[in-house]
């Protein structure tokens, strides 16, 4: 599904102008980007959970060489779902 997906998909739900909902969908992904941005988390209650994890360095080993090496610190974003999506998700 794309951004654009959803926004068709909430347009034919709530009837609003296409060019409303497309606003409101990129205001939403943008503060959510800001908040990760800043180190926080953001939980959406009954769908899931994202926060920024720091990594550390690790050793490592490039496939084509086979040569060790060293794979540098970063962040990562992690997505926690919650016990709803599992449960929908499960046969």
């Amino acid at each position: 599904m794309t951004k654009a997906d959803i926004v068709e998909n909430i347009y034919e739900r709530v009837g609003f102008l296409k060019k409303d909902v497309s606003e409101i969908v990129e205001l939403v992904f943008e503060t959510i980007k800001e908040t990760l941005a800043k180190g926080e988390q953001v939980k959406i209650s009954g769908f899931a959970t994202f926060a920024v994890r720091q990594k550390r360095d690790r050793r490592g080993r490039n496939p084509q060489t086979g040569e060790d090496m060293t794979i540098t610190a970063r962040k990562v974003l992690s997505f926690k779902p919650s016990h709803l999506i599992k449960d929908k998700m499960s046969p």
